[in-house]
């Protein structure tokens, strides 16, 4: 999991994007400034707004975090189909991504 930056531009700077490559991380986002630097988060969470949380009134912090982990986990993941992963869903994407015979230490 990343740490947040001390300054946002760390995420944007070329030493960062340098390491990502050379880790076979793509990123998601463009140069600094630019409208859709996190189209893709924006989207999950226009998409969990919408199917999960606009019309439920939460009794309290542990409920809602509980539903929400399950629709992650249960539907959204599973399910979902992203055209940025290749019209997989985020778990057949990474089981894609695993070699063949390699575990999971």
């Amino acid at each position: 999991m990343l740490r947040p930056p001390l300054e946002s531009g760390q995420y944007t700077s070329a030493q960062f994007a340098r390491a990502a490559s050379y880790l076979g991380v793509r990123l998601s986002h463009g140069r600094k400034g630019q409208c859709w630097d996190n189209a893709v988060g924006e989207s999950f969470f226009a998409t969990i707004k919408t199917e999960l949380l606009e019309e439920v009134s939460w009794p309290d912090h542990a409920t809602a975090a509980k539903a929400i982990f399950e629709y992650i986990e249960g539907d959204y993941n599973t399910r979902r189909r992203h055209s940025s992963l290749g019209y997989l869903s985020p778990n057949a994407y990474e089981q894609s991504a695993i070699p063949a015979g390699a575990g999971l230490a």
